[in-house]
């Protein structure tokens, strides 16, 4: 009896574990699991069983941190000519949190959508740096050789990030060396409980910081403990569970089917229809990375629940691999299948215009990238659509798309200065991002040409004049004085 009231019990909780809610009681024996209690959310710390020496066989067959770093390290070194390797920061006990970039000209700004990947987010769950170093090599391997990974590779910007949390899983358990879980660490849209960012964890700080300094379009973090696609809202205001779509949930819903159907079986789930949730209606999370991807960083970001068991033996992993690896490949392909995308230009220069992108009855803003003033919207494909850019100082402009199925369209939009009654015209003062001062000098060296290039050659001659006078002065001071003839 006892035994069957275990096994009724620990199917309901399951739900509950996956993207770290108040786990009160321990999973099987048999998973390598040790008794823990998780209490409160946002910046609470993790209450948590002492003991940092559980079955000394959980972790046979994965990779240590050092041997991570070493793999990611030798990554760089082999596929130097499609990758970069680089760290955002540190984690509390000043391990690197590396970065594996994967394109073909990783490093450089181009008008390319990025995407990121984050797994180990929570210490306990370490499929997801297991299977993000099989994607880097898979693609590494299959360059030149699949179209599908020639077009991620030559067209998208891919970030890989293993490991978030890698003092979490060197103590085999959740949060990171403070007891802290990381995924309700962020800002929350609803109680502002952890907004001093200075009080957050580094890993955090890390994430945050990674997203002020590049642009991401969309995003995905790997768990485990369920199988399904988590898409925003992942709470509500009232702490309920009911589904609480956010602005963009067509989309969202679409980006999460894409991973499901692409996957073995995760769209076959009982649980959750078509493999897919909205996090509210599993169960609400706050201070969750994946809403402050969305509402602070401009980024779509799903949670990806990629093994049932949250930390399965290592022996799984090439079917759990398998299982994932189209779904991964089509979800950052998806990037430049489908969605709008295009720059914003002057019509008076011809220069970038850093600025806003908007679809009419669509609640949100996409920014354009400062530099190269580029965005990447990502839509439902099917319908039609109203896109507008906005520019301060530029005449706004909207047009009238019908997005197909499979297939991106490309929309730049030329926008004429707004002038003032006086005829002045009306510049943008938007802030420009970083160099800005080079994109104002090579606007007005392109509006004055021709000004230029007068002042220029004028400036040349008087400085050959002088020139000529000051030697002459020199022979004159050093020679003879000549005779002067006269002619008549």
């Amino acid at each position: 009896m006892n035994l069957k009231f275990c096994i009724l019990f620990s199917f309901f909780v399951r739900n509950v574990i996956a993207r770290g809610g108040y786990r009160s009681t321990s999973l099987s024996s048999a998973a390598g699991f040790e008794n823990e209690s998780y209490a409160g959310s946002g910046r609470h710390l993790i209450e948590e069983n002492q003991s940092h020496h559980p079955r000394t066989d959980i972790a046979r067959g994965y990779m240590t941190n050092s041997e991570l770093e070493r793999a990611v390290k030798e990554f760089g070194r082999r596929c130097s000519h499609i990758s970069r390797i680089y760290s955002i920061g540190e984690s509390v006990r000043g391990f690197p949190l590396w970065v594996i970039e994967i394109s073909d000209k990783p490093g450089q700004e181009e008008p390319e959508p990025a995407f990121k990947f984050i797994g180990n987010v929570h210490g306990d769950e370490p499929v997801g740096r297991e299977l993000l170093l099989l994607l880097a090599n898979w693609i590494c391997d299959n360059y030149k050789r699949d179209p599908l990974v020639d077009l991620i590779v030559d067209k998208v910007h891919l970030h890989i990030l293993p490991s978030m949390n890698p003092d979490g899983f060197s103590f085999r358990r959740r949060g990171n060396a403070n007891k802290v879980d990381l995924n309700r660490d962020f800002p929350d849209q609803f109680f502002p409980w952890n907004n001093n960012e200075d009080a957050r964890q580094p890993e955090t700080k890390a994430i945050m910081s990674w997203l002020r300094e590049m642009r991401f379009t969309a995003s995905a973090s790997l768990h485990g403990g369920a199988l399904v696609a988590n898409y925003p809202w992942d709470a509500s205001l009232d702490k309920r569970k009911n589904y609480y779509a956010c602005p963009d949930d067509g989309t969202f819903r679409f980006l999460a089917s894409i991973y499901s159907k692409s996957h073995y079986n995760m769209s076959l789930s009982k649980e959750f229809e078509g493999g897919i949730t909205n996090g509210a209606a599993w169960y609400p999370v706050y201070g969750g990375m994946q809403d402050w991807n969305y509402i602070y960083g401009g980024c779509f970001e799903l949670t990806l629940e990629i093994s049932d068991n949250k930390w399965p033996n290592a022996k799984e992993l090439p079917t759990i691999w398998e299982y994932n690896k189209m779904s991964m490949l089509n979800l950052v392909a998806s990037l430049v299948k489908t969605g709008v995308h295009g720059r914003v230009f002057s019509s008076d220069s011809g220069r970038p215009l850093p600025g806003l992108i908007t679809i009419k009855g669509i609640n949100y803003t996409v920014k354009t990238s400062g530099t190269l003033a580029d965005y990447h919207r990502l839509l439902v494909p099917g319908e039609r659509y109203e896109v507008m850019a906005t520019v301060p100082g530029y005449k706004s402009k909207a047009t009238h798309i019908w997005l197909e199925k499979e297939e991106a369209t490309n929309v730049d939009f030329i926008l004429d200065p707004e002038v003032s009654s006086d005829g002045t015209l009306l510049r943008s003062i938007c802030d420009c991002g970083r160099k800005s001062r080079l994109l104002s000098i090579g606007y007005f060296w392109g509006t004055h040409f021709e000004v230029y290039l007068v002042l220029i050659v004028v400036l040349a001659f008087l400085c050959f004049l002088l020139t000529r006078r000051i030697k002459s002065n020199l022979l004159k001071q050093r020679s003879p004085p000549k005779r002067s003839v006269l002619t008549v």
